[in-house]
């Protein structure tokens, strides 16, 4: 049998994951319909309408497959609506709790702000939404000419996100397994479990974000959290970071609880210091996701239940503040950048092109008092990544206009990575029962794609046939 897949996103980048998987002759099922963000929305780094609109035809598209609601992954979805896609929206539990959320969101700020649109679109949303348990097989299409059923397993990324596990079957023909990995997490991430590699695939089209790096391990990034904000803590500054609304957010504030904890526990020589620290959380959207990850506790790994049952709080500590009104916001900008009190603000967006955060850093990347603290991907093109590369040599940064000259400390800690690093992403596949014939790497830049395939190659002792779309 011959497997047809058409990859009309993060096959020439990172972003805008959207895969189109062929059942029989003509019917399909969409992987994934996501934003494009960064330099990847045109070729002169400028946003770009044609990256928006559905360049395919959608009429025979008999199901979208959501992994995960990170944008870059639903966030061309009113788009495919109104290209004429009818089909359900498959998606694990957590995932259909999390998605009309992120949906309503970029629709406000894509297409209309009228909240009357927005609320008749997310209805039209949740309509079509399915929700899935993981590991079980649910059969997305069945007729004449083939048939597909489709398994989510975690992955380990953000609550909720899943790679998909896809079974093809067609007259005359033995099945054939084709499985996309969305966005594989770290191991030992907070509140999720681990990702665990599948029994056996024909094709597996795998992420490779990270594919030539390998993370921090978990508890020397947690040292290093601390001691960013302990150097703030003496220069009575603020430790901004950009945050993304979820998943990241969410993993920060269990990682400042156990700080928090550790200090009254074991007084460390801060520990004074660290009672008063107060941490912002400076996003409504990421309070509301903080929220509902809550209400999903049940989908927490082992180590968040065990807190949880020794009466902490992970994500709700007494010294965590939540900031929500717009005038609050300004306040509070004006207020930590003119005073010398130590904080941490987590504000969206998570690559500082937009949101509440470019507030922040406007008003405090030209003093040295204050440091950044990136803790995830920086897309070529965005202010974070200019930040992130130009920051610590004494470079600039054009913000609304606004050309800032940097001189806060710039820190990156890529053990925070909500992606699988090049190890983890290697063992996905050589940890297989039975190795697929083929991997096709998507949703990374080039130089990360050659060093994990010659990875791959090697440690599959080259029977596996790893391609770019």
């Amino acid at each position: 049998m011959h497997i047809d897949i058409i990859h009309h996103g993060a096959f020439q980048g990172v972003t805008g994951s959207c895969h189109q998987l062929f059942i029989d002759g003509g019917r399909s099922l969409l992987i994934d319909c996501g934003l494009f963000q960064g330099a990847e929305t045109a070729p002169d780094g400028q946003a770009a309408a044609d990256r928006l609109e559905i360049g395919f035809p959608v009429d025979q598209v008999v199901a979208l497959v959501v992994t995960h609601v990170h944008i870059d992954h639903v966030g061309r979805i009113p788009w495919l609506l109104a290209a004429g896609f009818k089909g359900p929206i498959y998606c694990s539990e957590p995932s259909a709790r999390l998605l009309p959320v992120v949906l309503a969101d970029a629709f406000a700020v894509g297409v209309s702000r009228d909240a009357r649109l927005v609320e008749r679109y997310v209805r039209m949303v949740e309509a079509r939404i399915r929700p899935v348990p993981f590991k079980t097989w649910t059969t997305v299409f069945a007729g004449a000419g083939g048939e597909c059923r489709i398994r989510l397993q975690r992955a380990g990324h953000i609550l909720g996100s899943a790679y998909v596990e896809c079974d093809l079957r067609r007259p005359g023909d033995g099945p054939r397994r084709v499985i996309f990995s969305g966005d594989l997490g770290a191991p030992y991430a907070p509140l999720l479990p681990a990702p665990r590699p599948p029994w056996s695939a024909d094709v597996v089209v795998l992420e490779s974000t990270y594919g030539d790096r390998v993370h921090e391990s978990r508890r020397f990034r947690r040292q290093r959290l601390q001691a960013v904000v302990e150097k703030a803590l003496g220069n009575g500054g603020t430790v901004i970071i950009p945050a993304f609304s979820i998943g990241r957010t969410q993993e920060l504030l269990y990682e400042f609880e156990d700080i928090f904890h550790r200090q009254a526990v074991k007084p460390g020589r801060h520990a004074a210091r660290w009672a008063q620290l107060k941490i912002y959380l400076d996003s409504p959207l990421a309070g509301r996701f903080t929220r509902l990850y809550r209400e999903l506790q049940p989908f927490w790994d082992a180590e968040a239940q065990r807190r949880l049952k020794a009466g902490r709080r992970p994500l709700a500590f007494d010294q965590l503040v939540a900031v929500d009104e717009h005038a609050e916001h300004q306040a509070n900008v004006r207020r930590l950048a003119r005073s010398g009190e130590p904080a941490v603000v987590i504000a969206a967006s998570g690559m500082c092109a937009g949101g509440r955060v470019v507030n922040y850093l406007k008003a405090m990347l030209h003093d040295p008092r204050h440091d950044v603290l990136f803790v995830g991907y920086q897309a070529r093109g965005t202010p974070g990544s200019v930040i992130q590369s130009f920051g610590p040599r004494g470079g600039y940064v054009d913000l609304d206009g606004e050309r800032i000259v940097i001189r806060a400390g710039i820190h990156t800690l890529s053990g925070y990575s909500a992606h699988a690093d090049q190890n983890d992403l290697v063992h996905f596949i050589a940890r297989m029962r039975h190795w697929p014939a083929e991997v096709r790497l998507i949703h990374g830049d080039d130089p990360a794609r050659a060093a994990l395939a010659r990875k791959i190659s090697e440690a599959t002792q080259g029977r596996v046939r790893v391609s770019n779309p």
